[in-house]
């Protein structure tokens, strides 16, 4: 007999499977004895009293044998001599993710990445670290497993209509992420544990027969009769397909001047600018959790924060928020700075970052105009150009105390940061657009009001967090998703302004994927 049961229970009673077991053979109303196992099917934490408690929803199996959540099943197949051949250009989670779903339906992928291989790119990530030396091409937002890689492993998404959240986290399962993240609320693999998953992707796709190529740049590309005839590399290799995906993230900005050029469409897209925030994790998890000292059973807090500025009719929000985490250089050329966050699987480092960004519209790129549907992707790399001069160089990032940005100090001492290449003490309004500025200056004095504690010159302020999304849209055809210009491209993910994490881009890879598996059995 089986019994789906849900109980409330205390931290240090969810950390402990026999404990877990009592309470459930309770609830249950039999023996302890007669519990066979038990399956976690649901697990959040509640936080919002003085006791904080975990929700957990779980199949009891009473007198029967105990099974696992079942996982999606896969069906690979030989696609090595497959006539029907789709490149797909990044390798990210929207290009995986669709080469994968690919082989499924008997169709060879070719992917093309401009980067590294994970193990390969590791050097150059500590390069940036270490040295302040940016490679163009192997970075953290260019490589295998692209920006998702190294950006922390969040799972969760409110995307969940464009395609099957649960598939997405099984076929993870499959390649190596923990078992939780089917029931945690919010899932979450870790940076140190992605590029194994990653690697055993790829591994997979190779296996049957698809094609994964790394240093592979898209210069150029041919076009006949409406249709893509062949994508050319930096290298001088030419490649043909049946098909091709566009899934390079949000951040390949060659790729979109190169599409303006020649003259193919795309869109301004509205996007977020602003910067990343560091508080000391221990006073994220007082303010939250209400409590002198975290215990090993209370997961580091989070928190997620809105607000609407009247002054000047923007919205502001918290933005990635990585608890136990590091503030990390994402710049993709030299001359430039980016700042995002992640966390390893355990989030055990003593800092909570999170990007507080502001709403960038069309009327906020009026200075770059000219530059057309570009118009966005020019501001934000003023706004990072800005940030490296008043820096000072080698990714030495511009930063405040909070209380000091709200009152325009320069501050006298900055706390320590996690950001590896150093920080400097700076205005950053000499860095941030005005209306930027402004509004986060009056956010932060609300969310203080909202999180009593939050308002500090503990924490540090870091400019700039400027890659929340693409500032670009490829458009494509809702019926057939191809580009309405070119009929064999298929606009896809964070780049092409489809997605916005993880989870949804492979959504929407997957998503490609089956449309061109639809089209290829006509």
């Amino acid at each position: 007999m089986q019994k789906n049961i849900t109980i409330k229970v205390l931290p240090s009673e969810a950390a402990t499977s026999e404990i877990l077991k009592e309470i459930l053979a309770q609830a249950c109303a039999v023996a302890v004895s007669e519990i066979t196992g038990f399956t976690i099917l649901k697990k959040s934490l509640d936080a919002r009293g003085k006791q904080i408690w975990f929700h957990i929803t779980a199949t009891v199996f009473i007198n029967e044998p105990c099974q696992s959540i079942p996982l999606t099943p896969l069906h690979f197949k030989e696609v090595h001599h497959s006539d029907t051949k789709v490149i797909i250009i990044g390798a990210g989670p929207a290009g995986l993710f669709a080469a994968l779903h690919l082989i499924e339906n008997g169709i060879k992928p070719i992917i093309l990445d401009r980067g590294k291989d994970v193990r390969a790119r590791r050097r150059d990530l500590a390069a940036m670290n270490k040295d302040g030396i940016v490679n163009n091409e192997s970075n953290y937002c260019f490589g295998e497993g692209g920006a998702g890689t190294y950006s922390d492993g969040k799972l969760y998404t409110r995307s969940t209509k464009r395609g099957d959240l649960q598939r997405i986290l099984s076929i993870l399962v499959h390649f190596g992420a923990e078992e939780k993240i089917l029931y945690e609320a919010h899932p979450h693999i870790g940076t140190n544990k992605l590029p194994n998953i990653i690697t055993a992707m790829r591994q997979k796709i190779i296996e049957y027969g698809g094609e994964v190529w790394f240093e592979k740049k898209l210069t150029d590309f041919t076009v006949e009769k409406n249709s893509i005839k062949k994508v050319i590399t930096a290298d001088g290799t030419e490649y043909s397909a049946d098909a091709v995906i566009l899934a390079t993230g949000h951040s390949a900005r060659d790729i979109f001047q190169l599409l303006h050029d020649k003259k193919v469409d795309i869109e301004f897209k509205p996007f977020a600018l602003g910067i990343r925030i560091e508080h000391p994790q221990s006073l994220i998890d007082s303010v939250q959790y209400h409590i002198t000292e975290r215990n090993e059973y209370i997961p580091p807090a989070s928190y997620s924060m809105v607000q609407q500025v009247p002054r000047t009719g923007k919205g502001v929000f918290s933005f990635c928020m990585c608890p136990g985490g590091i503030i990390a250089p994402a710049a993709t050329n030299e001359g430039e700075i980016v700042v995002n966050g992640w966390s390893p699987s355990k989030r055990n480092n003593p800092y909570a970052n999170s990007g507080i960004v502001v709403t960038i519209e069309e009327k906020d790129i009026e200075p770059f105009k000219n530059k057309g549907a570009l118009a966005g992707m020019y501001l934000q790399q003023s706004v990072e150009q800005k940030a490296y001069a008043v820096g000072g160089g080698k990714l030495v990032a511009p930063a405040q105390r909070m209380i000091d940005f709200t009152k325009d100090i320069t501050s006298a001492t900055l706390p320590y940061c996690s950001y590896l290449p150093g920080i400097h003490s700076a205005s950053l309004k000499e860095v941030l657009p005005a209306s930027v500025y402004l509004s986060l200056q009056t956010a932060f004095k609300e969310f203080g009001k909202k999180m009593k504690g939050y308002f500090t010159n503990e924490a540090v302020i870091v400019a700039t967090e400027s890659r929340t999304s693409s500032p670009v849209r490829i458009p494509r055809v809702h019926e057939t998703l191809q580009h309405p210009q070119i009929k064999n491209l298929y606009p896809c993910g964070e780049g092409a302004g489809y997605a916005g994490g993880i989870v949804s881009a492979a959504m929407d890879g997957e998503r490609i994927a089956a449309t061109l598996a639809l089209l290829f059995k006509k």
